[in-house]
């Protein structure tokens, strides 16, 4: 029996990949309890930021902490908007300093479908197996986030930057030439990015997430409405966890939740 508070499953890039559930004293190796019964309970829930027992508004914080913490700030979702490149602060310019003045990638990637992305350069492959995709290629590596945000602005007018979670869930994704896409996307790279574009790289990185049966179709468990859920585990594919009455858990939207978890 384990018990703590969720926080995103932490990966290993392998064949297939591996997955942590970290419940600070206890690291679970997800990948051993495939095929396996396990029950999820809900037994409370906690701020990531100020650890009180509190109700969870978004990402796994409560209200007070969403609306004043840097790590919560608009910038986050919308890389356009970071401004720590111009001195301008949005809650804590020494900490958007640290997270947007960093080499970040743009990237191509293959999930529910073809998608655009941004990620910090140090979180790859991370980023990328949280998303569920199955295969994905950097087109440019920017000086700073505010340069990365601006590419995937110009490249939304091509491609989708949202992943489809029911289609990602189902199946692998279809299967593109993602080279191609690449060299056809670079002409659309703002001008002052163009000498950030990563001409060498040419291999896509693949993913092959552990997965004994895909669902015909998705069912999501929310620990709000259903206190307890038992099923037995059949795959793990983004922050997902499947299971063989094709219910699925995004253990991510959950995080904050304190949760016991049993192998039965």
């Amino acid at each position: 029996m384990f018990e703590g508070v969720l926080v995103k499953m932490k990966t290993e890039l392998a064949s297939p990949i591996q997955y942590f559930l970290d419940f600070e004293s206890d690291l679970i190796f997800m990948n051993q309890l495939l095929g396996k019964t396990i029950s999820i309970e809900k037994k409370g829930s906690k701020c990531l930021n100020c650890r009180q027992d509190a109700v969870l508004f978004r990402q796994g914080y409560c209200k007070k902490c969403f609306f004043e913490i840097p790590s919560a700030g608009d910038w986050i979702m919308k890389p356009e908007l970071s401004q720590a490149h111009l001195d301008i602060e949005d809650r804590d310019l020494a900490y958007e300093k640290k997270i947007q003045l960093q080499p970040h990638v743009v990237y191509l990637a293959v999930s529910s479908g073809l998608k655009v992305g941004v990620t910090r350069s140090s979180q790859i492959p991370t980023r990328w197996i949280d998303q569920g995709a199955d295969m994905a290629i950097p087109i440019v590596e920017t000086p700073n986030r505010y340069l990365a945000g601006i590419t995937e602005v110009a490249l939304k007018e091509h491609y989708n930057d949202k992943t489809n979670w029911r289609l990602m869930l189902q199946s692998t994704g279809p299967q593109l030439n993602l080279r191609a896409e690449k060299e056809k996307c670079l002409g659309w790279i703002p001008k002052d990015v163009k000498p950030y574009i990563l001409h060498d790289v040419v291999t896509p990185t693949l993913m092959e997430f552990p997965v004994l049966q895909y669902p015909d179709k998705v069912s999501s468990l929310n620990l709000d409405n259903v206190i307890s859920f038992q099923g037995v585990l059949s795959g793990i594919k983004g922050q997902y966890l499947i299971f063989e009455d094709e219910t699925v858990f995004n253990v991510r939207s959950n995080e904050g939740l304190i949760v016991k978890i049993q192998v039965l």
